[in-house]
């Protein structure tokens, strides 16, 4: 049977935290491996990326295989050709496909033609590897999980998202301050409570850092939201990380953004330049986590 990666969720919780041991071994390690000779991985990447398709080219590299980007400018994806089409011939000629895209439909539509692994590198509606190298980062620094409070502070979207599945896989306490309109998944948030997770949405950012060990956000318009940009920046006004929120967090707290950060919204440039702030651990452990992720998906 396929072994896919499409979300935190999909997993069980010693899984996942299999994972992340396994890509902190790699990280300590500097692991050159070959889980992936002998196979092709097809990037497709509707969405463009800096950390998302490096870190997974160099990943695929150091596993030894080889990787093909594909993008709307330069295939048929930008020509209307149906996505299944696409996924029957795809599963011809790889051995994987890394998918970026825009609704999580797209992906399951991938799957149920493709006759090969699928890595989930975004949707609008979850960006689970991303987050899965955010969990390894605060493994690093606290190996109990369930003892921590994470902060989420800013709008409900992908990222939001899958900070909720990793709630309920690795059993930390999150709180999710978003404004009212831009909550995360309610389904999801559903879901979360019936699993008796640790999960709560609240309105005041004030609320969600008190006492945490981790503050995160996001831009306050992601990709596709840009036209939305000037009515959610007086929207997203108050959920502003500057250093009077982060004092309310608990002593020796730390910052988190999945990058690429609008300094002067969602964060201050005091913040992000602190010594505080870990995004740039963040940004190094995706290389880590995918790679474990990947030879989980192809052993």
């Amino acid at each position: 049977m396929l072994r896919h990666f499409i979300t935190i969720r999909d997993i069980p919780a010693q899984t996942a935290l299999d994972l992340v041991r396994r890509a902190k071994e790699m990280k300590e390690t500097r692991h050159v491996g070959d889980v992936l000779r002998g196979k092709v991985l097809v990037l497709i990447f509707e969405k463009a990326s800096t950390r998302t398709r490096i870190s997974f080219e160099v990943g695929v590299r150091r596993l030894g295989g080889q990787c093909i980007l594909m993008t709307p400018a330069e295939s048929q994806l930008g020509r209307a050709e149906p996505l299944k089409d696409t996924a029957r011939v795809l599963s011809r000629y790889s051995d994987g496909m890394i998918v970026r895209t825009f609704g999580e439909d797209k992906l399951h539509q991938i799957m149920r033609y493709c006759a090969i692994p699928v890595i989930n590198a975004l949707t609008d509606e979850g960006h689970p590897c991303q987050v899965m190298s955010d969990v390894l980062t605060m493994y690093e620094r606290h190996p109990d999980l369930p003892s921590l409070h994470v902060a989420w502070v800013g709008d409900g979207n992908n990222m939001a998202n899958s900070w909720i599945e990793a709630a309920m896989r690795f059993s930390f306490s999150l709180t999710l301050a978003c404004p009212e309109g831009y909550d995360p998944d309610a389904g999801l948030l559903a879901a979360a409570n019936r699993e008796g997770a640790r999960v709560k949405l609240c309105r005041d950012p004030r609320e969600a850092v008190s006492g945490a060990h981790y503050v995160n956000t996001d831009v306050w318009a992601s990709m596709g939201q840009e036209i939305e940009q000037r009515a959610r920046e007086k929207v997203f006004r108050d959920y502003r990380v500057d250093a009077d929120l982060m004092r309310l967090a608990r002593p020796g707290a730390a910052f988190m953004h999945c990058l690429p950060a609008h300094r002067g919204e969602e964060v201050t440039e005091e913040v992000f330049e602190s010594p505080a702030s870990i995004v740039f651990d963040q940004a190094e452990n995706r290389l880590h986590m995918q790679m474990a992720i990947m030879e989980w998906v192809f052993s």
